[in-house]
Order: C-alpha cells, then sequence, then structure tokens
C-alpha cells in the first residue's frame, strides 16, 4: 500500500500565522509553516486523511475572492471536526515560534 501524500496545510496555515500573529517576520513564518507541514506529515494514515480533507476543502476556500473571511465563516460554524483543524496548526505552529524564539511577543514580534 502507497503512503498519503502529505496535505496541503500550508495555504491555511500561512495564512492563519498571518492573521494570530501579524507582527511575525516573514522568514520566521515560512519555518513556522514549513515546520507544521513536516508535522502533519509525519500523522498516522487514518488521521493524515482527515486532515487532508480539511486542508484540500480549506485550500479551495482560500482561491476565492475573499477567501478569508469565508474560511472564519465556515469555521464559525458548529460542524464536527472543522474546529480541529485550526487548533492542529496553531498548536503546532506556536509551539515551533515560542520554543525557537522564546522571547517573541504575543503578536509575533521579535524581542
Amino acid at each position: 500500500m502507497r503512503p498519503l501524500p502529505a496535505p496541503p496545510v500550508a495555504p491555511f496555515a500561512h495564512r492563519l500565522l498571518s492573521d494570530d500573529l501579524p507582527d511575525l517576520a516573514d522568514d520566521r513564518r515560512e519555518a513556522a509553516v514549513a515546520f507544521v507541514e513536516r508535522r502533519v506529515a509525519t500523522l498516522p494514515s487514518v488521521m493524515r486523511l482527515g486532515v487532508s480533507v480539511l486542508a484540500v476543502v480549506f485550500r479551495a476556500i482560500l482561491a476565492l475572492p475573499g477567501g478569508w473571511r469565508i474560511a472564519r465563516a465556515v469555521l464559525a460554524l458548529p460542524l464536527p471536526f472543522v474546529p480541529e483543524y485550526p487548533r492542529l496548526v496553531r498548536s503546532l505552529a506556536y509551539a515551533y515560534v515560542w520554543e525557537t524564539w522564546p522571547t517573541t511577543s504575543p503578536t509575533g514580534a521579535a524581542r
């Protein structure tokens, strides 16, 4: 059996971090997004399949005009598993940011 490809989480992770940590430098944001991609690629196959489905859906939403506004509206809906996607991305990205650069401010600015 062939392994599942890595979920395309980068577009969503990049947009989420841009929104959550507006002062995070571009190179740091890219490093955090790359870390999220690497970690998600190592999820067990069933979890990776679920994350892949959500990643593809949100990637399509982000491609639409006003995509981030639509994505935030979808995230606010009481749908099963949907709120877990940004929670996964945030937990991985935040852990990476504050473990790698512990003096980072709550807005992402370097201190």
